[in-house]
């Protein structure tokens, strides 16, 4: 793709990878293929080849270029996006979508002003979710006057859970430690996950640290195109994460929405004097849950005896599959724990919850939840499994069956 950026937009970082990174489209189109929303909506500037014609003409506009549509335009456009990043998977030319759209999302904020009550959720959502602190206190109040909610907020109030028991002493055979994320909403809505992750650790040897004042990996508000509000968040981890790293064989996160910010930081912060080096490090030790499962020591993953297997209808977060490339592990963990794995069309396709997506863009993640959940339930699964806990609540708002963590099916 032709680009017409000046030197001085192109002495910026954002500028110049923006460049590159926009230079490497070929325009061929197989991205449409695999993105829900095109398939969906059937809007060319809904796919994701229109949205990097978008994102050029914003910011050649930004640099009094070439004209492109108006920044209201694009806005809408790039507010659509789930940021799946199945056409990453699906590019042959290997297009970083992701970032680009990073760099446009914050353009687009920049240079457009949001309607009052756009701004004021965008604000709150960046704000409250994030916070250790303050998340439980809204997601209280929320069970409370959930019937007051508007539908796709009260969808993700997280039920009552009660907090993990999981004992954090060193297993008998001593193997090493792993350093656990807690995050934001997980440890809220679903305690349970870390509770098994816990267990699954112990159980291979692996005793699980976690840091006093880790919390949100700053991903929601870089999605919300909050970057300096998604950069304080990705400092204070690495300054409770720090003390603890010398001890640590990895640093692991249970919801893979997460691991794929974490393992990112290195590039986010990497002109950052202060927390560069630090940034590179943490993202190198960084590992999904089920890389780091599926890398210890040996251990019984047998399920307890008299325990049936179940059939399990897997689906794999985008986040994962498409922002890690992390596939196939989880898959051969439940089969080899003794569950069956049911077959699922269209399992690159998202689930519609993608973060804060699913209370900002309504319909088309009620939409993309009936097409995932239809597939899902095709074979008649006993449960669903899934590794990221947006797309847990997502699922489960809506779902006939259980949806469960992965991790949770192991020994049990």
């Amino acid at each position: 793709m032709q680009t017409h950026f000046s030197k001085a937009q192109l002495a910026t970082r954002d500028g110049e990878r923006a460049n590159a990174i926009l230079r490497s489209c070929v325009h061929c189109g197989f991205c449409n293929a695999v993105c829900p929303t095109y398939q969906v909506l059937g809007d060319e500037l809904d796919g994701p080849r229109g949205r990097i014609y978008l994102i050029k003409g914003l910011l050649e506009q930004a640099d009094g270029g070439a004209t492109g549509k108006a920044p209201s335009v694009a806005q809408t456009h790039l507010d659509r996006c789930l940021t799946c990043r199945a056409c990453e998977t699906a590019c042959p030319s290997g297009v970083a979508y992701g970032e680009l759209l990073e760099i446009g999302r914050a353009a687009v904020e920049r240079r457009v002003k949001r309607r009052p009550l756009d701004r004021l959720m965008r604000f709150w959502l960046g704000l409250v979710a994030p916070s250790v602190r303050w998340f439980p206190r809204w997601a209280a109040l929320g069970r409370w006057f959930r019937w007051a909610l508007p539908k796709s907020v009260a969808a993700v109030v997280p039920q009552r859970a009660e907090a993990s028991k999981a004992p954090l002493s060193a297993p008998k055979a001593f193997q090493g430690q792993v350093l656990l994320l807690r995050g934001c909403v997980q440890r809220q809505a679903t305690p349970v996950t870390q509770a098994a992750a816990i267990r699954c650790f112990n159980d291979r040897g692996l005793q699980v640290v976690l840091a006093e004042g880790e919390g949100c990996c700053g991903g929601l508000n870089l999605h919300l195109g909050q970057t300096r509000q998604a950069f304080d968040a990705m400092r204070r981890n690495l300054d409770a994460l720090e003390p603890h790293l010398d001890g640590a064989r990895w640093i692991v996160s249970a919801a893979s929405g997460c691991g794929v910010t974490v393992k990112d930081y290195g590039r986010l912060l990497a002109d950052d004097a202060k927390y560069a080096a630090l940034a590179a490090r943490v993202a190198s030790m960084s590992r999904d849950l089920a890389e780091a499962v599926a890398a210890s020591p040996p251990a019984e993953l047998g399920l307890q005896s008299g325990v049936p297997g179940r059939r399990v209808a897997w689906h794999a977060p985008c986040t994962l599959q498409h922002g890690q490339r992390v596939t196939g592990i989880v898959e051969r963990l439940l089969a080899e724990a003794g569950h069956e794995l049911v077959p699922v069309e269209d399992a690159h396709l998202c689930c519609g919850s993608a973060g804060t997506y699913s209370v900002l863009q309504p319909e088309l993640a009620e939409r993309l939840r009936q097409d995932k959940l239809a597939n899902l339930m095709a074979a008649d699964p006993d449960v669903i499994a899934t590794a990221n806990v947006g797309c847990q609540m997502h699922l489960a708002s809506a779902a006939c069956r259980p949806v469960v963590h992965w991790i949770e099916l192991l020994g049990s």
